[in-house]
């Protein structure tokens, strides 16, 4: 499956075709398959990271912290992908599955809410770590779009 973006149209579609067969005038921007594999093993890999050095350099309760949350988020962001691909089927969009859709992501923020709620109310993790922990997914994002800026910039296929 590939996305392709047409150039100066700003408009993107879902294809199902092999490279070879896209027409002149088209770019291919993202193979979502590879893509997701990838952003999956690089937030784990962020996390392992950041859970190892503030193992060695800071507090129990700060490692805690940054594990809890990276899992939290991590968790809450795959659910998130899980929902919103079953919603889109083969098929095509399930119109019906709004509301559901709708109620499921406010459900899972209420869990997400209730959880740090517990976390910082008993004191078993220290906050600046949590909060380290939870942004492991925009953390993740952010070096994605550093290094695909940087590929585009030296000239190299995406």
């Amino acid at each position: 499956m590939v996305f392709i973006h047409w150039i100066g149209s700003g408009h993107c579609c879902c294809v199902q075709e092999s490279l070879s067969n896209v027409p002149k005038g088209q770019e291919t921007i993202v193979d979502w398959e590879n893509f997701s594999k990838h952003f999956k093993v690089q937030g784990w890999l962020i996390l392992l990271i950041f859970g190892l050095l503030s193992f060695w350099l800071m507090t129990p309760a700060f490692t805690l912290g940054i594990i809890l949350g990276g899992l939290i988020v991590i968790a809450n962001f795959n659910l998130l992908q899980y929902t919103i691909r079953s919603a889109f089927s083969p098929e095509g969009t399930m119109f019906n599955m709004k509301k559901a859709i709708v109620v499921q992501y406010y459900f899972r923020l209420a869990i997400l809410g209730i959880i740090i709620y517990i976390l910082a109310t008993n004191e078993w993790v220290d906050m600046v770590g949590l909060l380290i922990g939870l942004s492991i997914v925009v953390i993740n994002i952010i070096t994605i779009g550093i290094r695909f800026a940087l590929k585009i910039s030296s000239g190299e296929a995406v």
